[in-house]
């Protein structure tokens, strides 16, 4: 079923299982997110992972900690003192593998699990005190077996920036396995980074250049070369969050195609309206519906086409807030 005129197809996203509402947790119980379930959850075909009951321990079960170096930690039953890390980590190095079918476009962890916290988790030292400098042990073993799948944090994610960012990551990263599906061509390649200039451009200029220098000489590479680097540049790029004044940057480059177009009274309202969002009077949403509006009503081509304008799906409201 298509939803805000998204495709049929959503995108696969691992979760920590009781972020579903599952209780998995140590205690029986479970971290129900309603907003992962009842909103995201419209766009996205959740792949659930509970690090813990999936390596063979029960529910309920005794509470476990990270303890020792921070770079190397152990997994250990808090009152028993019993060492469950080898257990953790020969499932974990499985489990990835399995999730390699899977296609994920990315994963939302745990805050502060031992097994799926992606930072800032407790490591106890011998004395007993902790610090937050950890990484959950499965959290890890993932991101360090897919770097370039977009990860987060539910805490992270009720941050409206963050979100958005996290967000636009996974659907961009879909939108692209789609086109190596299709055909690596060079054709393709450029097909995409046309209408991913300004999103690229709104994340990093520096990235931008890049990409489009490795696209200009991309005859002179082998294919899969140039698909393996235009990826991991393009994941690196889309990490960096937008800014009010990036966005500004791009919205003024997108004013110039419309220089024949707009009369003198549409280019002063847009001008004052990006000002107000470069202020902080209002939000992206605006200055982007506006822009929709003369994109439709001039039928501007190349801008009909650009990704920046419609990222994500427009129910999930993520730039009425930032």
């Amino acid at each position: 079923m298509k939803i805000d005129g998204w495709q049929n197809e959503p995108v696969k996203v691992g979760i920590s299982a009781c972020l579903m509402g599952d209780a998995v947790r140590y205690d029986g119980g479970h971290k129900h997110d309603r907003y992962l379930t009842d909103t995201l959850g419209q766009y996205v075909e959740y792949v659930k992972v509970c690090p813990e009951v999936e390596c063979g321990l029960p529910v309920p079960r005794e509470s476990m900690h990270l303890t020792g170096d921070p770079n190397a930690p152990r997994l250990v039953t808090v009152r028993t003192d019993i060492d469950h890390t080898e257990r953790m980590v020969s499932w974990a190095k499985k489990r990835v593998k399995e999730l390699e079918k899977k296609e994920l476009c990315g994963f939302i962890f745990k805050s502060g699990s031992p097994s799926s916290g992606m930072e800032r988790v407790k490591v106890y030292n011998e004395n007993g005190i902790p610090a937050n400098n950890g990484v959950g042990m499965f959290a890890g073993i993932f991101m360090e077996h897919f770097p370039l799948i977009p990860v987060e944090e539910e805490g992270r994610l009720h941050d409206p920036v963050l979100r958005e960012n996290f967000i636009v990551r996974i659907f961009t990263l879909k939108h692209w396995r789609e086109v190596i599906k299709e055909s690596k061509s060079l054709g393709n390649i450029v097909s995409y980074h046309t209408k991913n200039k300004l999103l690229i451009l709104s994340h990093s200029e520096v990235h931008y250049r890049k990409m489009g220098s490795l696209v200009a000489k991309g005859k002179g590479l082998p294919i899969k070369e140039l698909y393996n680097e235009y990826e991991t540049l393009l994941m690196d790029a889309l990490k960096l969050k937008t800014t009010r004044s990036k966005n500004c940057n791009v919205l003024q480059h997108i004013l110039g195609y419309f220089k024949k177009e707009l009369t003198s009274d549409e280019k002063q309202e847009l001008l004052d309206i990006i000002l107000d969002y470069q202020n902080g009077f209002i939000p992206l949403i605006v200055p982007i519906t506006l822009i929709n509006h003369y994109v439709r009503k001039y039928e501007q081509p190349y801008l009909k086409e650009q990704t920046y304008l419609n990222p994500h799906p427009m129910n999930l409201k993520l730039r009425n807030h930032v």
